[in-house]
């Protein structure tokens, strides 16, 4: 609830409001939540989130005419990281399929 609470803040999602006053969070919001979540976990800031979040799934159109120099580095950078970090799981998920595969041979 605190992160929900802390991306609502920051603004990365915007849910509804129901008639009592409890945010309502519809299935596009979840997918939002999903998608903040998982940039945030490959160490993207959220203030880079913010700027990048409308571009993520929506149509070409709104891409900035002239994209902003400092953005595209950050962005780079943060792409770098996370194909380092895929490559790394990649390895780790190889490793342990390969030790189950031998252990279920043994027994």
């Amino acid at each position: 609830m605190r992160a929900l609470r802390y991306y609502e803040e920051e603004g990365l999602v915007r849910p509804s409001r129901g008639e009592n006053g409890y945010r309502c969070y519809q299935d596009a919001d979840v997918e939002v939540v999903r998608q903040v979540r998982g940039l945030i976990e490959a160490g993207m800031p959220t203030r880079i989130i913010r700027e990048l979040l409308p571009f993520l799934d929506g149509p070409g159109a709104l891409m900035p005419e002239v994209p902003c120099d400092h953005m595209l580095g950050e962005v780079a950078s943060h792409l770098e990281a996370l194909e380092r970090r895929i490559t790394c799981l990649t390895r780790n998920r190889d490793a342990l399929n390969a030790y189950l595969e031998a252990a279920r041979q043994l027994a």
